[in-house]
């Protein structure tokens, strides 16, 4: 499957599974909400003390998997890891990528200064896969 083709598929959805690794390199899987921007790039929101965070800190690879219309049906993204800062300050860069994470999801917020609180007091960081490598049956 071509990177593409898989990349379509992960915008035709915001549900996935996120595989990132352990220390020991075992697997640990993540349902997540994500978006694929029009730079390519597949955007999660997550907290600073998750698994997944620590694991790509350590090793900064992922994988995403979407399904398709049946069982049968599905894409993986592969690739590189980058991470925002921790959202620290709600007028910080995290923040703002955040504010554009959550509108390309679910539009406008019914209360952004609450929403940018939010992000600072949860420590929310945005995880970017890069993919680079694709498969799958669609």
């Amino acid at each position: 499957m071509d990177l593409e083709h898989a990349l379509g598929a992960a915008r035709a959805t915001t549900q996935s599974v996120l595989v990132t690794l352990r220390r020991d390199g075992r697997p640990q899987l993540s349902n997540v909400v994500h978006r694929v921007g029009e730079d390519g790039l597949v955007r999660v929101s997550t907290t600073a003390d998750r698994a997944k965070l620590h694991n790509v800190r350590r090793t900064p690879w992922a994988s995403l998997k979407v399904d398709g219309e049946s069982f049968w049906s599905y894409a993986v993204l592969e690739g590189d890891v980058t991470l925002s800062e921790v959202a620290a300050d709600p007028a910080d860069a995290a923040v703002e990528e955040l504010v554009g994470l959550y509108r390309s999801i679910a539009g406008e917020h019914p209360d952004w200064d609450d929403y940018r609180r939010s992000m600072v007091a949860d420590r929310r960081v945005v995880l970017r896969l890069h993919p680079t490598y694709a498969y799958g049956a669609l």
